[in-house]
């Protein structure tokens, strides 16, 4: 999610590791059914504190420019062809880019809201409180969401 969020596997890692730290300095003490949806509350406004701190950065590149780290090839992305045939790895491989890709377009609470529902599978109400939002919000942003990445990806089906 925040890799998808910032698009450079480097810094969701810093992200998710910020988020662990004061989710444990916090919440340790809170009982076990609530450290998933906390978590998420916490890593949710730390991506959203990385878009805040971007566009600052962006801002000042225009009076002091600075060089970001390029994001690099992750283990992810390298298939084993041993026992596939090449042609279906080929397509996998741009079917996963192209959904990535996708989900990285959707405006920040979309995509949040996507991943949140549809890949960590929370309830309505779980993600609503997770990120701060009502109930119909996250209906709201989630139906956009996939139709959304259902119009960008109807080539793939």
């Amino acid at each position: 999610m925040a890799e998808i969020g910032t698009g450079n596997s480097e810094e969701a890692l810093d992200i998710v590791q910020e988020a662990m730290f004061g989710f444990v300095q916090k919440y340790s003490n809170r009982p076990d059914e609530e450290w998933r949806p906390l978590f998420f509350r916490i890593l949710q406004n730390k991506i959203r504190d990385w878009h805040r701190r971007a566009k600052v950065k962006k801002g000042l590149g225009l009076f002091w420019p600075f060089k970001g780290n390029e994001p690099e090839s992750s283990i992810q992305e390298l298939q084993d062809t041993k026992e596939k045939d090449v042609l279906d790895v080929m397509e996998s491989a741009d079917s996963i880019r192209a959904m990535h890709t996708a989900i990285h377009t959707l405006p920040l609470r979309q995509q949040q809201t996507f991943l949140l529902r549809a890949w960590e599978e929370f309830s309505v109400k779980e993600t609503a409180k997770i990120m701060g939002v009502s109930e119909g919000s996250v209906k709201t942003h989630f139906s956009r969401a996939v139709s959304t990445l259902r119009e960008s990806l109807k080539d793939y089906e």
